[in-house]
């Protein structure tokens, strides 16, 4: 009489195939769900009204200074005699001014108004201020 053997790794076999499909099936219905759903069908623009006029007054005459609006460079220069006006639309919900004299390196921050408006930039005592008028909206 022969006896038949078992095989012990069968049912360690089917267990893995049976989990291979189950993790294949997973994957699928994953990969169905991520590209049938519209993402950002709705992305709106943000657009900002308002604009700022910085005005740097004559005071920084000889001055080598850097403007920055945020993180965004305006101005990087020798200041002449005379006064210099800038014109920057709104680009963010929030503004910060930071006027920075590149010889000491020191930065002065001002928040800015969100409606925009005329900042006017002048130098007292050796500190750089700043005049705000707001917009007429």
């Amino acid at each position: 009489m022969s006896r038949k053997r078992t095989n012990p790794h069968k049912p360690f076999m089917v267990f893995n195939t049976i989990l291979f499909f189950a993790v294949l099936a997973i994957c699928a219905i994953f990969l169905y769900l991520a590209y049938t759903f519209k993402r950002d069908a709705e992305k709106k623009e943000n657009v900002y009204d308002g604009a700022y006029h910085i005005e740097i007054g004559h005071d920084f005459a000889g001055n080598d200074i850097s403007i920055y609006l945020n993180d965004s460079l305006v101005l990087n220069r020798v200041m002449p005699d005379s006064t210099i006006l800038l014109n920057v639309q709104r680009f963010a919900e929030e503004h910060v001014l930071i006027v920075v004299d590149n010889t000491t390196d020191k930065a002065s921050p001002f928040n800015l108004n969100k409606d925009g408006g005329k900042v006017t930039v002048k130098k007292k005592e050796g500190e750089a201020i700043i005049e705000e008028t707001p917009s007429r909206f």
